[in-house]
């Protein structure tokens, strides 16, 4: 029985990593192609990219696993009972439930490292995320002027410059500085540079003329100058603390959010957030015996399990969209937030049930009644 267990156990496992591995590439790859205009607006190495997307992917591991299982499960068990292994071991009088216990198995281990992901790395992950994302897109020090582009710093700063060239040297220069509302200002330049000083970076822009438009004269003020140097480090956007949203947050923050602090709107989120950390996991385990009950409590069908899988499919895909519904619902009416532990705990009572109670089969009995018609 032990070795039996381990060959079931050992395909699903090499399974479920090769799908797990494959979808993760996927998704890495879309996420990709969204944060790629970083490296070409902000100019961001390549190594920094990477650890941008990187650390998107454990928050997508919660998804991927328990599908990647549940794929797995169909695969497997759908190929042991075409190669009649199953009908082999049913022979030798092995129950569903002892034929189920290798997924379980397996399914149990996915939801602990879906808690972990959850309850502990995703927050760590997504808040770094966050993080080195604001300091991109708001620090001027990380990022490049580009050549041809209007480049837009913090809160009302936009820099042109028509070209550069070997020397470093910015040619045609346009600053439009509105960092001021009620005064904005309009700089031009045939040249200049980039310069980090000791107190941030500056532009240093030579003959050129600074143009104003005064409140209330309704005329236009011009100065010429030789040179003129533009402050840039109060662009950096770093004046004000960065609002943390539920994801980022731990457990802990989650469980005591208030909602003066957070406001009504994200207050229902932070709550909602909770209580999907908690039940999200669970459906590694829920799906695993959707597929383990749909498959194994069917007859077997020398013409193959076409309608058994699709079946199966259907219930993974009505229980996901549930979960995904009532989380927007939850969001608007927490009167709806105990029934997504509702629809987690569902699958666990119904899939065993089945498993132990199968539906009984008799081919014989209703091969003799279509004859009988």
């Amino acid at each position: 029985m032990k070795g039996i267990t381990r060959y079931f156990l050992r395909q699903l496992a090499v399974g479920m990593l090769f799908v797990s591995v494959a979808l993760t590439c996927v998704l890495w790859l879309t996420q990709s192609l969204r944060l790629i205009e970083m490296i070409v607006t902000q100019g961001i190495s390549v190594g920094t990219f990477l650890r941008l997307t990187g650390m998107l992917m454990p928050t997508f591991l919660v998804v991927i696993i328990p599908i990647a299982l549940f794929a797995v499960i169909l695969f497997t068990y759908n190929k042991l009972n075409s190669d009649r292994e199953l009908v082999v071991l049913r022979a030798a009088g092995l129950s569903n439930w002892t034929l189920a216990k290798p997924a379980l198995i397996l399914a149990a281990a996915a939801t602990l490292v879906g808690y972990a992901l959850s309850l502990w790395i995703i927050p760590l992950t997504v808040q770094s995320f966050r993080e080195l994302q604001w300091s991109i897109r708001n620090d001027i020090s990380n990022v490049l002027l580009q050549e041809g582009t209007f480049n837009k710093f913090g809160n009302g700063l936009t820099i042109y410059v028509r070209a550069r060239n070997a020397e470093g040297e910015l040619l045609g220069i346009l600053v439009h500085d509105k960092r001021t509302p009620s005064k904005p200002v309009t700089l031009m330049a045939e040249r200049g540079a980039l310069v980090f000083t000791e107190n941030g970076p500056r532009i240093l822009m030579v003959n050129g003329n600074r143009q104003q438009l005064p409140e209330g004269t309704g005329q236009l003020s011009v100065l010429n100058f030789d040179s003129y140097t533009v402050d840039l480090s109060t662009a950096n956007g770093g004046g004000g603390d960065r609002f943390r949203d539920a994801r980022e947050r731990s457990l802990g923050e989650l469980i005591n959010a208030s909602e003066e602090e957070m406001g009504s709107t994200d207050f229902r989120r932070a709550k909602v957030e909770l209580h999907q950390r908690l039940t999200s996991p669970v459906y590694s385990l829920g799906y695993a015996l959707i597929a383990l009950a749909t498959l194994l409590s069917a007859s077997f069908d020398r013409r193959g399990q076409t309608v058994t899988i699709l079946t199966a499919i259907a219930l993974m895909v009505g229980v996901q969209a549930a979960a995904l519904g009532l989380a927007n619902l939850a969001s608007a009416k927490p009167i709806f937030l105990p029934f997504l532990y509702v629809l987690a705990i569902l699958p666990l009572i119904a899939g065993p049930w089945v498993l132990i109670h199968p539906p009984r089969h008799n081919p014989l009995r209703r091969k003799f009644a279509a004859q009988a018609a």
